[in-house]
């Protein structure tokens, strides 16, 4: 037999000796006294209650008339099922002490000052041996003296059983966690001791449990596990679970069969935005244990109700910080407000966008010294702008039908990426072709402005085909898609023959130099030009030296001239400095460039190959 069976019997035993004995007394005893309470009134007897309880023996003693035979305890906590407890112990008539009603006699004890004062083992006493010897010990039960609790605060929460109970169930988690992680360890074949990941936890079967707490209550609870240390991954699960019930728990109030009242639609949306901003409140912020789609659910709720703008702007931090794991189906977020036209909300996804982007903008106020380090860990990798601008790609055609979305949300979303996120422009050409396609009134200007948006040079040969008979596009754009095809078809047809192995070098250098600078993240491709501008220093280093040589022997020789009045040697001099006059050879060849684009870039070839020559 345990403690608790054991106090039960002799509370029992107890409560039959005060039961008997109030029997014997009060057997044809007429009642002389009436309590009223909230909900009920009860004709009693003064004696078993003022014996107990010195709330109601101060009343009757402060009473001016004797034989006062009314009292009233309008705000007794519990109204008359907790006066009916407290009678029926100064009575003596046996009842249990259960977690179900624990916390209503601690109240009424304390409210009618049934302490060890007046009565030898008196409610308030054996109520609190209860609560710390059984209930402090057992998870389900301190859950359900909370759920009992909602309705007696303020008083349960300065009597401290709230946090007591909150204390005992963070506690409790917390060692079941620890228990069941101590049973996941295992050898592995090297003889090491881990833990095995793929086994089951069992530690969080109180996930369940806490949904049924009001959402005060649960913050509390949750907020106890965190400082108790209850792993992120746990408390991720029990959001989750407690936002699936609460906000599908008013469900029924939007049947279309039974319309609901004003008030009451009122009241289920008022109960649900305080409880998608307390979940937010309490979302761990490691990345791992919260997934994605929970969070672009809780941020469609919090747009559709309307919740604080930190709450959102919150979800939107989180969320940019892991874009590049989210799908099209979660950025395709509704738009819930009459206000705007447009099918979807823009807004939202571009501040998602500006948020993943931002975390790059560290790495631009870096010091030269760090530029050749790895990227922090809040910085995106290439892989992950590259997943993400095949997202937002295939999102621009996906919202470019619509009719009523103004060209500059589309080219805003369009350039929140860095340039070197795009390694291929195709998602974003079909994109803007369906843009074009949907909005066929737009203006030259406008067309133009938003074909700035793509860089030619970078579509494939289907997309650039395509591109290159696609009347939608302005004259212009049609223009460069066509140089860009020219120069590839002459790469494509110089690569054939062998012996010209040197001849497309450069133009092969040109087409790809864009696409592969945007394959490489900014520090990387920083750290490449500075290599790069280093050596051009060099070279140009050693053509000042060169020339400074070459002015001296041509001072000299024009001085050995004057002296010697030759015309041989002058000949002679002028047929060698001729030939070092290198620079006839690079003008001519950059003269021949087809624009001025290429004309740089044949300008900077040439450079690069003037030390060969000297």
């Amino acid at each position: 037999m345990d403690k608790h069976q054991q106090q039960q019997l002799s509370l029992a035993k107890c409560s039959r000796q005060q039961q008997r004995y109030s029997e014997w007394i009060f057997r044809d005893v007429p009642s002389d006294i009436t309590i009223e309470v909230n909900g009920g009134a009860f004709a009693l007897h003064k004696f078993p209650l003022v014996s107990h309880s010195g709330r109601i023996r101060k009343l009757v003693a402060e009473h001016r008339d004797p034989d006062i035979s009314r009292i009233e305890l309008l705000s007794l906590p519990g109204g008359a099922e907790s006066f009916e407890l407290a009678a029926k112990f100064c009575y003596g008539i046996n009842f249990e002490i259960t977690p179900a009603n624990v916390a209503q006699l601690l109240c009424v004890s304390d409210y009618l000052e049934m302490v060890e004062g007046f009565s030898n083992n008196n409610l308030g006493s054996r109520a609190e041996e209860y609560l710390e010897s059984i209930v402090c010990k057992n998870l389900e039960m301190c859950v359900e003296v909370l759920q009992q609790c909602e309705s007696l605060l303020p008083l349960a929460d300065e009597l401290n059983i709230v946090s007591r109970c909150i204390d005992a169930i963070a506690s409790k988690a917390c060692v079941e966690q620890i228990a069941s992680s101590f049973s996941r360890l295992e050898y592995s074949s090297s003889g090491r001791l881990h833990m095995n990941r793929q086994a089951k936890c069992e530690g969080d079967w109180w996930i369940d449990d806490l949904s049924v707490l009001r959402i005060d209550l649960y913050q509390r609870v949750i907020a106890a596990m965190k400082c108790r240390g209850v792993r992120p991954e746990s408390i991720g699960a029990s959001l989750i679970n407690y936002a699936q019930k609460e906000l599908t728990k008013k469900s029924t109030f939007w049947s279309s069969t039974n319309p609901p009242k004003a008030d009451l639609v009122a009241g289920s949306t008022a109960h649900e935005r305080l409880v998608v901003e307390t979940i937010v409140s309490l979302l761990p912020a490691e990345k791992p244990a919260i997934p994605i789609t929970f969070l672009f659910g809780l941020l469609r709720s919090a747009v559709m109700l309307d919740c604080s703008v930190a709450s959102r702007l919150d979800l939107e931090r989180r969320i940019g910080s892991q874009l590049d794991i989210a799908t099209l189906d979660d950025l395709l977020i509704p738009s819930f407000h009459h206000s705007s036209d447009t099918l979807f909300d823009v807004d939202t996804v571009h501040r998602i966008l500006v948020s993943f982007s931002q975390q790059d903008d560290s790495e631009d106020d870096m010091e030269d010294g760090s530029l050749f380090e790895s990227d922090g860990p809040d910085s995106p990798s290439q892989t992950a702008f590259v997943k993400v601008s095949k997202l937002v790609d295939n999102y621009l055609s996906e919202i470019a039908p619509d009719a009523n979305l103004k060209l500059n949300k589309f080219i805003a979303i369009a350039e929140t990426l860095p340039a070197h996120a795009r390694t291929v422009h195709d998602g974003l050409y079909r994109a803007i072709d369906v843009y074009l396609k949907a909005h066929q009134g737009l203006s030259d200007q406008d067309k133009k402005k938003l074909c700035k948006l793509v860089d030619f040079q970078k579509l494939s040969q289907e997309a650039g085909a395509h591109a290159a008979q696609n009347e939608r596009l302005p004259l212009q754009s049609m223009v460069q898609v066509l140089y860009f095809e020219q120069l590839r078809l002459r790469n494509a047809l110089s690569c054939s023959y062998p012996e010209d192995d040197h001849k497309p070098v450069h133009n092969s250098w040109r087409i790809s130099s864009g696409a592969l600078s945007a394959a490489m993240s900014p520090r990387d491709n920083y750290a490449s030009l500075r290599r790069e501008n280093r050596e051009l220093k060099l070279e140009l280093a050693r053509l000042r030296m060169r020339l400074n040589d070459l002015e001296k022997d041509h001072v000299c020789m024009k001085r050995h001239m004057e002296k010697s009045s030759s015309y041989n040697f002058m000949s002679s001099f002028s047929r060698k400095f001729s030939r070092l006059n290198f620079f006839a050879n690079s003008s001519s060849r950059g003269s021949s460039s087809p624009s001025k684009n290429s004309q740089r870039t044949n300008s900077k070839v040439t450079e690069r190959t003037v030390p060969s020559i000297l």
